[in-house]
């Protein structure tokens, strides 16, 4: 099936490409960075993830609807593997300042390419499109939640 895209459509859609090659650069140049293996994996992740949204952004451009129960499938099995990390966090008391400011940077970072996913979705004529940008978005607030979990088990973000 293919879609026409209003100009306003094309806009936002253009907007969030650029959001999500902003955010593969960052996660692959922070995952380099890192001296913690949780963090440079959960990195690494979390950049193949934004690929696949960069992949959905492109398809939605090229006026294609891309197949949403396939990466549904690939996002519960990223998100298992993110709880078992996450399970096996533990507070090492010596915390790397560079890795706090490196996650500080992509909590912000994930928190704004978020809301901006709001914008876009509501600004969508075709619900295909609002879908395949509420899954994304939902995917975004899961980076946020997995890098806010990681900061809190390493003393690193106090929520209090």
């Amino acid at each position: 099936m293919t879609i026409q895209l209003t100009q306003k459509e094309r806009m936002l859609l253009e907007d969030q490409k650029s959001h999500e090659e902003i955010c593969i650069q960052k996660y692959n140049n922070y995952a380099n960075q890192t001296k913690d293996p949780e963090l440079k994996q959960m990195f690494n992740n979390f950049a193949q993830q934004e690929q696949q949204h960069l992949d959905t952004i492109n398809q939605l451009l090229a006026g294609q609807v891309p197949d949403m129960s396939q990466q549904q499938n690939q996002q519960q099995d990223q998100q298992q593997a993110q709880n078992f990390n996450q399970a096996g966090m533990q507070n090492v008391g010596a915390n790397s300042q560079e890795d706090a400011s490196l996650c500080n940077d992509m909590l912000m970072t994930e928190k704004y390419v978020s809301n901006t996913y709001d914008t876009a979705i509501f600004e969508c004529m075709d619900s295909n499109i609002r879908q395949a940008l509420n899954h994304i978005q939902k995917e975004e607030q899961q980076h946020g939640e997995g890098i806010f979990n990681y900061m809190n088990s390493k003393g690193m973000y106090n929520p209090q």
